[in-house]
């Protein structure tokens, strides 16, 4: 595993939009992070069953998809595309009809290259189907090989970036979140979620390196984002989320540290810490997700951004068009903007950046933890500590201090009820044992271990 000890951006100026000190290159020649921000189209299909006798139609929707997408991308001129194929649960446990679909996509793709020389690249995020089983079994069974099987034909069909949604931790994770449980949140991100993070992500290096083909990223999704989701709904603290998703950062870095290379899953919010931390380009989405989701990061999140995404969108008739064509104008257009502002210059870049981050980061204590000098500050606790644990308890705690001085300083909205949620997360991860072991040890006296399987997790 690679050990990420110092910061590859160690200044908030340097973590902006479209540039990252580790760009990659895709075969067809998008230089992902090297100065230019690309949209990165997401989608789905409309509310159908998905079956053999319902194929013949999922693959029209798919080819459909990814006709109108492109066109219209080739239309408005756009540098590039990247295009995320996130499979439904049927199509991993059944990988032929993720790899057929990829397929298509692929088809599809190489058809608007030769014929309007619009480049793109295709990310494969299969399911993490292993919890479909309870306690889910994160090492062997059918489910993970069909896992698998769907990364590694996908992958030798041509898809060139890997990602997940991974869920390794939730087991414990999911109930300690509506317990606003922060000893429960750090045991499920960094013992179980960082164990299964170095299991799984090793074994899709193997698949990339055979394929020759890239590990992209993964993301806390379950965790952050689902954290997010419960805070808007006010069932926990808005500044309980954004601890958690400062934490989370320290789960997701572990796809780096064995091979990972970017760009990070959109849906990854913790991105701009994990970009300051490994140089490597990363994909956001914000307010052109709010197809998928609500949140209060719809301007902040596009000020770190590679590659700009719409989360996911179903592929319905709207009055201008099938949803995902709509989309991907929308995406484009936001990166025309991006893009222009790098072509006048840093200071222009910046401005933008700074309108971007100025108009979330005051409202809700979330956006504050990802502005630039937040990002930075937690990044740099996180590759400080000598271990994940050690990590996630210092994210934590220099999170709740960054909110706590900010709102003293009149920087952040924090409502008056949530203020005292700051001293009792301070207290309790201050109380934490020093050493992992000893956490383990007083952890696993009190979870429920009947609700996963400890030898999944070396535990």
């Amino acid at each position: 595993m690679n050990r990420f000890n110092k910061l590859a951006i160690d200044h908030p100026a340097d973590l902006r939009f479209g540039i990252a000190p580790k760009p990659l290159t895709t075969r067809q020649g998008l230089k992902l992070g090297g100065g230019i921000v690309y949209p990165e189209l997401n989608f789905t299909l409309p509310p159908m069953f998905v079956d053999e006798s319902t194929m013949p139609e999922v693959r029209e929707q798919y080819r459909g998809i990814i006709q109108g997408a492109l066109a219209r991308a080739a239309e408005l001129e756009a540098p590039g595309l990247v295009v995320e194929f996130e499979t439904l649960p049927p199509m991993t446990e059944h990988p032929a009809w993720g790899i057929e679909l990829t397929r298509i996509l692929l088809d599809g793709m190489a058809e608007a290259h030769a014929r309007h020389g619009l480049k793109s690249v295709l990310r494969i995020t299969p399911n993490d189907t292993r919890e479909m089983e309870r306690p889910p079994r994160m090492r062997s069974g059918p489910l993970f090989e069909a896992m698998l099987a769907t990364f590694d034909g996908c992958a030798a069909a041509g898809a060139e970036l890997l990602s997940i949604e991974s869920v390794g931790g939730k087991e414990i994770h999911d109930e300690a979140l509506m317990m606003g449980d922060l000893r429960g949140v750090l045991f499920g991100l960094c013992v179980m979620g960082v164990r299964d993070m170095r299991f799984l992500w090793t074994e899709l290096q193997r698949i990339a390196d055979k394929h020759g083909v890239h590990c992209a990223g993964d993301t806390a999704c379950g965790f952050g984002n689902t954290a997010m989701v419960l805070a808007g709904q006010q069932m926990i603290p808005r500044v309980f989320a954004a601890v958690v998703r400062a934490i989370s950062a320290v789960r997701t870095l572990v796809g780096y540290e064995c091979g990972c290379v970017g760009p990070g899953k959109d849906c990854g919010y913790e991105n701009p810490i994990l970009k300051a931390i490994t140089g490597f380009p990363m994909a956001m989405e914000g307010r052109t997700a709010a197809c998928a989701h609500s949140s209060p990061l719809g301007n902040i999140a596009a000020a770190a951004c590679d590659t700009w995404s719409n989360e996911s969108v179903q592929n319905i008739k709207l009055l201008g068009g099938m949803a995902p064509t709509v989309y991907v104008e929308q995406l484009i257009y936001d990166c025309r903007v991006m893009n222009q502002a790098l072509a006048d210059g840093r200071d222009a870049a910046l401005q933008y950046r700074k309108w971007l981050v100025a108009s979330d980061a005051a409202l809700d204590p979330q956006a504050y933890v990802l502005t630039p000098e937040s990002a930075v500050a937690i990044a740099r606790v996180i590759v400080n500590a000598p271990n994940h644990y050690a990590a996630g308890r210092a994210a934590g705690l220099t999170a709740v201090k960054l909110l706590r001085d900010a709102h003293r300083d009149g920087q952040v909205k924090i409502l008056k009820r949530e203020l005292p949620w700051l001293e009792r997360m301070q207290k309790t991860l201050e109380s934490l044992p020093a050493g992992e072991n000893q956490f383990i040890d007083e952890m696993m006296g009190v979870v429920d271990t009947s609700k996963f399987v400890a030898a999944d997790y070396e535990l």
